[in-house]
């Protein structure tokens, strides 16, 4: 063979391969969804086998446990979860020095036609890590067991509350993210982060997001959080979105990628209606929903909630619901919840009730005669009204209202100690546009002090959206 003939024979072996290797790219594609790269945010939509959407929950004992839940696709069929306490340096690996944890797994299929999006398979994943030692800080990561790094997630760090009841802790609340999430909603969750990175828990008022059964949009809730999610503890309640507008039920992805308390009084509503102690404060989620849309069912729901503040030893209440006890946009009012509700929370001092739904912001309490008093005694239990995502309406002007906005996104930064409550809203810009300290002895006498900024006006949605 001549030399030219091997150089043309070189060539071609050459050329082959590279063609092959282009047909390979072709089919496989650089995402490695073969076939899926053209749905739009396919990476949000769809899993792998390394783990995504992880997040962490309080539990009914925070002080020694907390929640954990991800996903993959369905090739994890069996998935662990290995915590440590945190180190100085690489020794939390050390394998005398963490433990492992086999996780509950189910395989899981959605496609949401309403909304034309495609068919996804994951496995869900979730574990409840216990026997933790409180006031501690722990590491831990979610993975398959393997000895590689590759499909296990990082470590992230989570710290248990103390013994002493009495101990500071803070948490943030969020109203309804619902629409544009991951546009819009992403600077809320993150400048809140920001401004308070020692934050104990989130809450959040339902309407997380706007389609109950939406892949894409649960992405984009928790693309938004990202690594929030995995070492800040969540809690949150259903709002009207989170169940499905065209049969009534709860969203089918809510139990399978949260992890959040059985003690409520249904087999229906357990993981949405609940209660918990964090510190010297119980916490209660209502399921406002389900009582609105259930009337058959509300006198069970009532008497439990009747029972967990008759039985109630803590200092402090929070009462969180989607659908407020005082609406605050035009046409709205929520009659049976108030009648049903509001009677316990003044026979049992309840001190804050946090809500969502009305797309606009309002704070004050049933007693205010709009009087712009700074200084009340005895004011009852606090209500709130706030809206996080960019979704807005108008509200009215109502007598209970010691602050009110429209057309402002907003988080409350909630700071608690033996005896105050420290409430500060904040917008996106983190300017104060809302705040009140509230008092209480220990003979139960609640004395509140408003602190609304003097230099920031009103915020209405006429003075920017022209008509």
């Amino acid at each position: 063979m001549t030399r030219s003939t091997l150089i043309l024979a070189y060539f071609a072996v050459v050329i082959s391969f590279s063609c092959q290797a282009q047909i390979q790219e072709l089919e496989h594609g650089h995402t490695h969804y073969k076939n899926k790269s053209d749905i739009p945010q396919h990476k949000l939509i769809f899993p792998s086998a390394a783990p995504d959407r992880i997040i962490i929950h309080l539990t009914e004992n925070p002080t020694t446990s907390f929640a954990v839940n991800w996903r993959t696709d369905q090739r994890i069929d069996t998935a662990y979860i290995e915590v440590a306490k945190e180190t100085h340096g690489p020794d939390l690996r050390l394998q005398k020095n963490r433990r492992r944890l086999l996780a509950n797994t189910q395989f899981f299929e959605n496609e949401n036609t309403a909304d034309k999006e495609p068919l996804v398979k994951a496995a869900y994943h979730s574990a409840l890590i216990d026997a933790l030692e409180p006031g501690t800080t722990y590491v831990y990561r979610v993975g398959d067991g393997s000895d590689s790094d590759g499909n296990w997630s990082e470590w992230f760090q989570i710290e248990t509350p103390g013994s002493d009841e009495n101990t500071p802790f803070s948490f943030i609340y969020f109203g309804d993210a619902q629409n544009d999430v991951k546009s819009m909603w992403s600077r809320v969750i993150r400048k809140s982060y920001q401004m308070m990175p020692e934050v104990d828990f989130m809450l959040h008022a339902g309407d997380l997001i706007n389609h109950s059964e939406s892949d894409r949009e649960w992405g984009e809730w928790f693309y938004a959080g990202s690594y929030i999610h995995a070492t800040v503890p969540s809690i949150m309640t259903p709002g009207n979105h989170e169940y499905n507008y065209e049969n009534g039920t709860l969203s089918q992805l809510w139990k399978p990628q949260f992890n959040l308390p059985r003690n409520g009084p249904l087999n229906a509503i357990k993981e949405t209606c609940y209660t918990l102690d964090y510190g010297n404060m119980k916490l209660i989620s209502f399921d406002a929903k389900y009582f609105k849309d259930y009337p058959k069912y509300r006198t069970a729901q009532l008497n439990w909630l009747d029972s967990v503040l008759a039985s109630n030893t803590k200092k402090w209440i929070t009462l969180f619901m989607h659908y407020p006890i005082y609406s605050t946009a035009k046409g709205r009012d929520n009659k049976a919840l108030r009648e049903g509700v509001k009677p316990l929370t003044d026979k049992y001092g309840v001190d804050l009730v946090l809500q969502g739904h009305d797309h606009t912001y309002a704070r004050g309490y049933a007693s205010n005669n709009a009087e712009g008093k700074t200084v009340v005694q005895d004011a009852g239990a606090v209500y709130a009204v706030s809206v996080s995502g960019p979704k807005m309406y108008e509200s009215q002007d109502q007598a209970w209202m010691v602050r009110r906005a429209e057309y402002t996104q907003l988080f409350q930064i909630i700071s608690v100690t033996k005896d105050t409550i420290k409430y500060e809203s904040y917008t996106p810009l983190g300017s104060l546009y809302d705040a009140f300290d509230l008092i209480k002895d220990d003979q139960g006498n609640k004395t509140l002090t408003n602190r609304v900024p003097e230099n920031f006006p009103m915020r209405l949605k006429k003075d920017f959206v022209e008509e």
